[in-house]
């Protein structure tokens, strides 16, 4: 999987990417001025888009974590993004270093930069597919090259379904994937929400959908529907940044004030 040549696929820079807004948000510089102009415009509208993608980025830290220390030692990362260290191997590995990660993404940006991915532990291992989430049947046969499916697996949707409709499927690709993973496999998610900032975010759609990139803005209980027959974990369907603030440090930026977006994990039985 990891032997694909990052030069085949070739960079669209003419329009924005949501993993390459979410570079720039982190500070980063895989990103291109088109992404930096279509993040200044959300920035305007929300002050908070940086606060909110280092808090996604921490949630996947702490949830990486509490899974690991439960024993979980498979997991399957989609959507994952430009790196950013810790990424999810160094987090599950420094609980448990025979962890095993597949990182999944469409951008060929990520492709590029594959190779931060791949330093497993000498007892682990970490493989990288590119392969977009709306291809589940592709991604389900790349991840068995190195995960053993009959043994459970974490499943990692960090930041990913808001850019995926109900008319394209979202739930359909969230059941279709946990139907191969075992009883006592997990999803862990996180989304971005309407709830609180309802104005602004019909102009911020807009303005997305104006530049080519679809975002789907959930309420909780639409979120709460992509764990419909698992078992949430204590506390449940929380705001990103008070799902279990204990195992981990503080966001900087970040007050107590409502972050607009939610966060989840769930156990399949």
């Amino acid at each position: 999987m990891s032997g694909q040549d990052p030069t085949v696929t070739e960079i669209d820079t003419s329009k924005p990417h949501p993993a390459r807004m979410y570079d720039w948000y982190l500070g980063g510089k895989d990103n291109y001025p088109v992404d930096e102009e279509m993040g200044r415009q959300m920035l305007a509208l929300e002050p908070r888009v940086p606060v909110m993608a280092r808090v996604n980025r921490a949630f996947m830290h702490r949830a990486t974590r509490w899974l690991a220390q439960q024993g979980v030692r498979q997991f399957l990362d989609i959507g994952t993004g430009i790196p950013t260290e810790p990424n999810l191997h160094q987090v599950a590995q420094k609980v448990a270093p025979d962890a095993r990660v597949v990182y999944c993404d469409n951008d060929p940006i990520v492709l590029a930069h594959a190779a931060a991915l791949l330093r497993s532990t000498p007892q682990g291992a970490t493989e990288y597919l590119q392969a977009d989430v709306r291809d589940p049947d592709a991604i389900i046969a790349g991840a068995r090259e190195i995960l053993d499916l009959g043994q459970p697996v974490a499943l990692s949707m960090i930041a990913l379904l808001h850019f995926i409709t109900d008319a394209d499927g979202a739930h359909e690709l969230v059941s279709r994937l946990l139907s191969e993973l075992p009883s006592g496999s997990y999803l862990m998610m996180t989304h971005a929400t309407s709830d609180f900032t309802p104005e602004n975010s019909v102009t911020a759609t807009d303005r997305l959908k104006n530049a080519g990139i679809t975002i789907a803005l959930r309420s909780r209980e639409e979120f709460t529907r992509f764990f419909d027959g698992l078992e949430l974990v204590d506390p449940g369907v929380e705001i990103v940044h008070k799902w279990h603030p204990e195992l981990g440090e503080p966001v900087p930026g970040q007050d107590d004030g409502v972050i607009p977006g939610y966060g989840a994990v769930a156990r399949k039985r």
